[in-house]
């Protein structure tokens, strides 16, 4: 039972992963531009630095860019 569950957990971390490398390629591309206006014209340095980030956190980048956000929400907390 053990061995099926690390199986499917194993296969759903690499299905993720694999979804989030094609996300990452078009997004450092193309994305990062239009929900960061400030990456415009950024070098490719920059882009290899965040493509893992962009791998592992696709679900949120591609909520934002599908939304049309252009810039990050503003804080609202008490420290504010």
């Amino acid at each position: 039972m053990a061995e099926l569950v690390s199986t499917w957990l194993a296969v759903a971390l690499g299905l993720y992963a694999l979804l989030g490398a094609l996300f990452a390629l078009g997004f450092v591309t193309v994305g990062v531009q239009r929900i960061d206006p400030a990456a415009k014209g950024s070098g490719v340095g920059f882009r290899l630095l965040i493509f893992p980030g962009s791998v592992a956190l696709w679900p949120l980048l591609l909520k934002r860019w599908a939304g049309g956000q252009i810039s990050a929400p503003v804080e609202r907390n008490p420290h504010r």
